[in-house]
């Protein structure tokens, strides 16, 4: 029997659905990372069995969020645990670390050249916190966004610093620790702002916010953020531990050729995109199992990240920054090139990918 032109056209009209709903699932743009009602900077965020906590400056002080995810942070009562009675000055980018069961909060503090890294601990996440404790960092230099983990068995603390007693550039520092607030020996430099796409904003340039995190490979990776936080420029960036490498060579680390989270095309590194929604993605945060390296994802599936941005159409300033949810994952087969310096030119292994 010869079908009806209805019947026909029916068939079609279901075929294209079909084919329209097949190809909106598997040509879909990325998720856009979802704005927290939280304007605020520099997001620090664990995972302790099903609860979230996070960890920001109030101006005078430090306050801890709990939630039930990411999402619901901003909404979350803000608890302060410390305050500044001794007037020590500016209190930046606080960060919440898990040792042993122990709950640990870096921040800096201080006004101009004296800011230093300050350390607070309790038993709770979000009370009983002990009076401040300066970090004795070697050499005691200005120090701001310092935070602590283990790899390899050791405790590690890296942080942002100068070299001497002015404002010249902000390198990257890290130091081992006999124990969570106790440095055991020397700081060592592991990355300069020397490469053309992380000195477009200067004066000074730098290199700040540093997080560890341990890719499937087992290597160490120091993501950081370039250029300055005033800017639409800043962006984050890779520092990979060659395997086998020492932690306090400088040399053993290999830097991403770019920006690899970034609002500009022209400092991404190859094969890398910029952001769609957000202008300057910085200071994030990988929100781990109890902040633990040692839980760090494997490959495949993205996993949750925090950042600061200012959504695009705004004026960029600090004012209108805002905490964001994001995902990241791993990206094999990645190669790092140098040139002119001691050791081999290139390292391949794993990068990442940050999605809005």
């Amino acid at each position: 029997m010869k079908p009806s032109r209805r019947l026909f056209s029916a068939g079609a009209l279901l075929l294209a659905g079909l084919l329209a709903a097949v190809l909106s699932v598997t040509s879909a743009a990325p998720a856009r990372a979802e704005r927290t009602d939280l304007r605020a900077a520099d997001p620090s965020v664990l995972r302790v069995g099903d609860t979230y906590v996070a960890v920001q400056s109030t101006g005078g002080g430090i306050a801890v969020r709990l939630a039930p995810s990411t999402s619901a942070l901003a909404s979350a009562p803000a608890r302060q645990v410390w305050s500044d009675t001794r007037a020590l000055g500016e209190i930046w980018a606080p960060e919440i670390v898990r040792d042993s069961g122990r709950y640990y909060i870096y921040f800096s503090a201080g006004r101009g050249a004296a800011h230093r890294m300050y350390v607070i601990s309790s038993a709770s996440p979000d009370s009983g916190y002990t009076a401040e404790t300066r970090l004795a960092l070697p050499d005691d230099k200005w120090a701001i966004d310092g935070t602590l983990f283990t790899f390899a068995g050791q405790r590690w603390f890296v942080w942002s610093g100068w070299a001497g007693d002015t404002d010249v550039e902000q390198n990257l520092y890290i130091a081992r620790m006999s124990g969570p607030t106790t440095p055991a020996d020397g700081r060592y430099i592991i990355s300069q702002p020397r490469e053309a796409w992380e000195r477009v904003v200067g004066n000074p340039y730098i290199n700040e916010g540093p997080e560890a995190i341990k890719d499937p490979n087992g290597q160490l990776h120091i993501v950081y953020s370039a250029n300055g936080s005033w800017s639409d420029q800043y962006c984050l960036a890779d520092l990979r531990l060659r395997a086998g490498g020492d932690p306090t060579y400088v040399w053993d680390w290999y830097k991403s050729n770019g920006c690899l989270f970034g609002s500009h095309r022209e400092t991404m590194m190859s094969g890398w995109d910029p952001t769609l929604y957000v202008d300057g993605p910085g200071h994030h945060s990988f929100v781990l199992l109890d902040g633990d390296i040692g839980t760090s994802p494997p490959a495949g599936p993205r996993f949750p990240l925090m950042f600061h941005a200012v959504p695009k159409g705004t004026p960029y300033s600090w004012a209108n920054r805002y905490w964001y949810t994001g995902t990241f994952c791993w990206w094999g087969d990645t190669t790092y090139r140098r040139a002119n310096v001691p050791g081999p030119n290139a390292d391949t292994g794993w990068s990442l990918k940050f999605f809005e």
